[in-house]
């Protein structure tokens, strides 16, 4: 889980996405101290911004920053210090991996539609997926369920045309990254890459 701290371009405030608004026009905030929460149409948390941050915390970096468990203790000391009780209890695992596609197989009810078993190192993961290029033996980059994508996406398990699909298998654009036109559908990695492996872009 990424959060973002630009204090020379939007001020001294860390910002901690959780939820894509599914209307960005019905957004409510609820301010207690320095955190600001950030809530949807149906009460749902998308995420908080932390004025001062600074004050609260130690940040070395900006622009988007890894969610530590350090940093993410010091979030929760803050919340108790003013009595707000969320649940802070996020999975810190890495979202981006480098996966092997062990599988690929015809989907049986689309034409355009593969189904991927992909290795990421700690499982198996049975990935639906529309990419032309994508094949068996191919190392490739996985956004994980709870992933969030560079566009606001987050990924979740789905069914496409009747068949589970946990995570998605990048294109270069789908990641945010410079495309040749040529370098149409998946990024496909080199052999250097290793299964499992966080993906850092």
């Amino acid at each position: 889980m990424d959060v973002f701290y630009n204090p020379a371009g939007i001020g001294d405030v860390l910002i901690m996405p959780i939820e894509q608004a599914a209307d960005r026009y019905d957004v409510t905030h609820k301010s207690i101290g320095p955190i600001t929460k950030i809530l949807g149409k149906d009460n749902n948390i998308l995420g908080y911004n932390i004025f001062q941050a600074s004050l609260h915390f130690d940040l070395q970096e900006t622009g988007k920053i890894r969610l530590t468990e350090e940093l993410l203790d010091q979030i929760k000391q803050l919340f108790n210090q003013y009595e707000l009780n969320d649940s802070l209890d996020f999975d810190l695992s890495p979202k981006f991996v480098v996966g092997y596609v062990l599988e690929k197989k015809q989907h049986e009810n689309a034409d355009k539609l593969s189904v991927c078993q992909v290795d990421v190192g700690n499982e198996v993961l049975q990935i639906v997926c529309g990419a032309a290029n994508v094949d068996k033996n191919q190392k490739v980059v996985v956004a994980k369920n709870g992933a969030i994508m560079p566009s606001g996406l987050k990924i979740k398990p789905t069914k496409l045309r009747g068949v589970p699909s946990n995570g998605m298998i990048c294109s270069k654009k789908e990641l945010g990254l410079p495309q040749k036109p040529e370098e149409k559908g998946i990024y496909v990695l080199d052999a250097s890459y290793q299964a499992g492996d966080e993906f850092a872009f």
